[in-house]
């Protein structure tokens, strides 16, 4: 099982692994499907309908900071505890995760970068998600077995964690390489954001990187020349710290997933991002080509 420790596990390596029955407390499957409101799909009923056989549900927005204002911010390390350990997952748990998003991968690297960040090492996005394991014509099932419940105790390492002020200063200093991972015209400013109360824009110094740019056409990562190509051509040098942000802290840990492929597992994240930063910050800290400014 060599590639058991492996930031992407193939479908077939998985496909083996249910046949040969391994799903249980040391193979655990999670479905980590999470969706934009505005999309109107429910990840849960897609699920219970549909779903890699073995796999467990993993709620994005439960295991997150109820508290917070804003959305799915990363819960304490003593919920994720409880969390990940109602979920049969133990220490010594090999944890795959994927997503049934209709680009191939989009949620599974957040929860992926979730258990790195609570220290869990043992962590895989299933490469190309639901949509490749399906085209491939891996099974899927509808049944569902609850599982046993494990002893997991997570620790939050917070270095790896940014948050408002962070960035605020790092805008000053300008000592750390900053991406985001939305579409170019969120980013710019031309297209609108996802939640009605944010405008598009960015803040000064970041790079734009879309997420969808780690994947190839079918929505499997790029090989480690293509990612490589893509960070260097955004003019983003992997030997030095990066941080990475998006709309809601979900599609920048496909940033942190590709640097680590290229064996640089630092990246850090602004679990608030730009959704956070619209409410915050000042105007002339929001750069957007479109009409609407911040009032």
């Amino acid at each position: 099982m060599a590639e058991q420790t492996r930031a992407v596990v193939s479908g077939v390596w998985l496909a083996n692994a249910i046949r040969k029955n391994l799903v249980g407390p040391r193979l655990r499957v999670l479905d980590a499907s999470w969706y934009l409101p505005k999309t109107k799909r429910d990840p849960k009923a897609e699920f219970a309908q549909k779903h890699i056989p073995g796999s467990v549900f993993f709620d994005i927005d439960a295991c997150s900071d109820q508290n917070s204002a804003f959305d799915h911010m990363l819960p304490t390390s003593g919920h994720f505890s409880r969390h990940v350990g109602a979920l049969g997952i133990g220490h010594d748990t090999h944890v795959v995760v994927y997503d049934a998003s209709d680009v191939g991968s989009y949620s599974a690297p957040r929860v992926w970068w979730m258990f790195r960040v609570f220290g869990h090492r043992l962590v895989s996005v299933l490469d190309g998600g639901l949509k490749n394991w399906l085209v491939d014509g891996h099974p899927v099932t509808s049944e569902y077995d609850e599982p046993t419940r494990s002893e997991f105790v997570a620790r939050l390492d917070q270095s790896c964690v940014k948050g408002f002020e962070d960035v605020s200063e790092n805008i000053r200093t300008k000592r750390v390489q900053t991406v985001d991972t939305r579409s170019a015209g969120r980013f710019r400013g031309t297209e609108p954001e996802p939640r009605d109360d944010t405008l598009p824009g960015h803040y000064p110094n970041a790079i734009n990187m879309p997420f969808t740019s780690f994947l190839d056409a079918s929505g499997k990562e790029l090989g480690t020349e293509g990612l490589s190509k893509l960070f260097r051509e955004a003019g983003v040098d992997l030997d030095k710290p990066l941080w990475a942000s998006c709309g809601s802290g979900v599609t920048a840990c496909h940033a942190a997933l590709a640097a680590h492929l290229l064996g640089h597992p630092g990246v850090c994240v602004y679990d608030g991002s730009w959704s956070e930063w619209f409410k915050r910050a000042s105007p002339d800290l929001i750069i957007s080509e479109g009409e609407g400014k911040k009032p």
